[in-house]
Parts: structure tokens; sequence; C-alpha cells
């Protein structure tokens, strides 16, 4: 029992603090997805979206993928009904933004400059609250019971609904950023998985009850549970793949010491972003999704845009494919810069085995964009088949999003993240590991 490693997380200090503050974050996060906005009927809104599940009209399936994101909170109205999406959106407007103009990469990269950018970032999250919030006030206006029974008027409740879930959102936002700095994890990755993982059960009774109910063969069941067992197996083994540059260093003598003189290498992995294409394309896709499935009614233009949108429909799919790639492209040139890795090479006097020194920079894009393409075609792939299920086999949407390919890429990944986290935290204050040869990658 010594030994255990679960054990010796909570006999560390250090480990147990950041566990405890991460589950009190989570537990936080949670009570306040189920806080409707006030001035809003929670029990008409249970009734209006438990009747539009049933109907399995694209509305449906937007509420569902809402849902997704938000842990179960878009449906009930609650004060974090947005989630982090917002932030993400301004995220992805801003890193675009770095790269186009280099005037704001220049202020980015000077002394202070990223504190200017989160300042950037947090300014734009809540303008884009503001225009997500304006649309859910007219999404809720059109369900007629959700306002019966208020003691406030209309023009109050669209005000506080605005106020109510902009603050959400950024309060949201924050305590992602308390867990990233004192929990364990990616705080923003740790509160989709919460949601994730909080949404499952009701989607497993729910498969259960329609089993019973002979609303779904239970062979096409277990054939689909079968092939998710199969897509965690094959998501673990490609996240654990990784190319190996051996890189040489020549020695050097610095006074009287020599230095150098050794050999390492660079960890490529084959999917080097992870599950950041698919998070950001969602986040992409949400913004645009929701203000024309709120102000369809509005216009006709907004309604011919929603109804390409239809997360369930060709389109969507075909453009989150796309943004899946061009994400995984952008996302590892922000973060694993051939220039900068090939410069750093130079300057200590290292070199890669039958390379010349002036073509590293190339080798080294020439490698990343071969991963690169493989990676993000398999993440685009596993993020169609809700889709695919849902057509095949007749799942509702609220299951086959939630049980599908782009949930078991985040679950998986957050938790080989934070496994990992935790295995170098162990090994930091002289434990075994999480496992007894530790999180290995597997070289390509």
């Amino acid at each position: 029992m010594a030994n255990n490693p679960v054990v010796n997380m909570f006999k560390v200090k250090e480990i147990r603090n950041r566990i405890l503050f991460t589950l009190l974050i989570l537990a936080v996060f949670r009570l306040g997805t189920v806080l409707t906005i006030p001035g809003l009927n929670a029990a008409a809104l249970v009734d209006y979206f438990s009747d539009l599940a049933k109907s399995n009209k694209a509305e449906s399936a937007f509420a569902s993928y809402m849902d997704f994101f938000a842990g179960g909170a878009f449906e009930k109205f609650s004060v974090f009904m947005l989630g982090v999406m917002p932030y993400i959106s301004t995220q992805i407007i801003l890193q675009l933004a770095l790269v186009i103009f280099p005037s704001l990469k220049r202020i980015a990269q000077e002394e202070g400059g990223q504190r200017r950018v989160q300042m950037w970032t947090r300014v734009g999250t809540v303008i884009v609250c503001i225009i997500q919030a304006l649309a859910i006030t007219a999404y809720v206006s059109s369900i007629n019971a959700a306002t019966q029974g208020a003691a406030v008027t209309k023009y109050y409740s669209n005000w506080m609904a605005i106020l109510t879930v902009t603050a959400g959102s950024m309060i949201t936002v924050w305590m992602g950023d308390q867990i990233t700095a004192h929990g364990i994890g990616n705080g923003i990755s740790m509160l989709i998985f919460a949601g994730i993982v909080a949404r499952l059960p009701s989607a497993v009774w729910e498969l259960i009850t329609m089993v019973r109910n002979d609303g779904l063969n239970v062979v096409y069941v277990i054939v689909a549970l079968g092939l998710f067992l199969v897509i965690i197996g094959l998501v673990v083994f490609e996240q654990s793949g990784e190319r190996k540059i051996p890189v040489h260093y020549a020695k050097r003598v610095v006074g009287r010491k020599m230095y150098g003189g050794q050999s390492t290498y660079i960890p490529f992995k084959i999917n080097p972003s992870g599950v950041i294409p698919i998070i950001f394309a969602s986040a992409f896709l949400t913004f645009p999704l929701q203000i024309a499935t709120s102000l369809q009614k509005k216009a006709g233009w907004l309604n011919w845009l929603a109804a390409k949108l239809n997360p369930m429909g060709v389109w969507y799919n075909v453009i989150e494919v796309l943004l899946i790639i061009f994400f995984a492209y952008f996302y590892t040139q922000v973060t694993l810069n051939p220039t900068e890795i090939a410069k750093n090479i130079r300057e200590n006097g290292g070199s890669i085995p039958g390379i010349r020194t002036d073509k590293t920079e190339s080798y080294l894009q020439k490698v990343l964009n071969r991963l690169i393409l493989p990676g993000s075609l398999y993440l685009a792939f596993i993020a169609l088949i809700p889709t695919l299920i849902q057509i095949a086999f007749g799942f509702p949407a609220s299951i086959s999003m939630l049980m599908g390919g782009t949930s078991l890429l985040i679950l998986v990944g957050v938790d080989i993240d934070t496994m990992a986290q935790v295995e170098a935290l162990l090994k930091m204050h002289h434990h075994d590991g999480l496992t007894k040869k530790g999180l290995k990658s597997r070289n390509l």
C-alpha cells in the first residue's frame, strides 16, 4: 500500500492541495450550470426542450450541440450557459490577428506584451458574450412558456439575462485560470471535460430507456459501444505516438570546463496540437451557429444559414473537417515554430545527424508537415463519428454527441495531459508514477 501511486498523490501536500482545489472549482462550476437566469421559468424550459428532443427537429440538434460544451447548462438557460466558448472564440481571433498583422505580433513580443494580449482577450470575450447574450434573449422570447409567471418586465428580464450570462461566462474563464495556476491540468480543458463527464450518466440512462422501449435495436447499441471502445484505444495509441528527431551537440570549452558532446532528441508528437483543433473548430462554429439559430425568425438569410449550419448536416461537418485540419497546422506552427527550434539548435552548437546546418529549418518543417496531415485527418474522422452513428444507427443527437468522437477525444486527451502532470509532480517528490513504467511515448 505504501507504493500505491493513488495513495501517494494524497500523501504529498502539494498534489493533494491541487487536486482538492480543482475538485472545489469544478463543484462550483457544476452548481452554476443548474442556476437558471433570473426571470425565467425553469420548469417550462425543461418541458420545452424535452418536447423538442422528441420532435427530432434541427433545433433539437442545435440545443444538444450547445449543451455538449456547456455541460447541460444551455437547455437550463443557466448563468454558465455560454461556458468558456466565447473566450476560446476570442482567443482564436486574436491568434489569427497576431499572425496576420506583424505590428500586433511585435507588441506581443515586447516586455509585458503577453499581459496586454490577455487583456485584449478578456475585453473581446466580454463583447462576444454580449452579442451571444443578445441572441439568447431573442431565442428565449420565442419560448413563450419560459417567461410566463415572471414577476419582472420583459425589458428588465432581457437586460438581466445579458448581464447574468456575460458575468457567468467571465467567472467561468476566471475559474479555468485558477485551475491552471493552482490546480491540476489545463483549466479551460478541465471545465469542458467536467461538462462532458457530468452529461454521460444521463446519456447512458437515456440509451437504456430507449432500448427498453424498443426505440433502439440492442444489436446496434452493442456495435456502437464496441466501436467506442476501439476508438478510445486508437486515441490513446495516437496520442502517445511521437517522432524523435536526434540532435547532437558538439563539445565546447568555456574557461576550464568542457560542455556539450551529448546526444538528445526533439520529440514531435504525431498529433502535436492534441485536442485543441477540435475545441477551436467547435468554438469557431458555435458563435455563428448560435446567432443564426437564435435570430433565424428575424431574417430569411439567417434561416438559410441556420439550416446550413445544422450540426447533423453535410455543410456543417464539411466545414468542421476543414477547420480541424486548418487549426492543426495553425496551432502547431504557433507552438512548435521550426524557425525558433532551428535557431536554438544552432546557437547551442547542435546539429541533426545527416542534415546540413542551413537546412535544419526546412527539414523540421518537412517532418512536421508529414506528421500534422495524418494526425489532423485522424482527428477529423473521429469528429465525424457522432454524425455517422446517428445516421447509421438512429441514435438521438444528445447521445451520439456525448458518446461520439469529439467527446472521446476531449476526454482521453485531457485525461492523458492531466495524468502526465500528476506523474511529473509525483516524480518531483521522489515517488513512483501512476504506472510502473510511467507514461511512455512510442517512437514512430
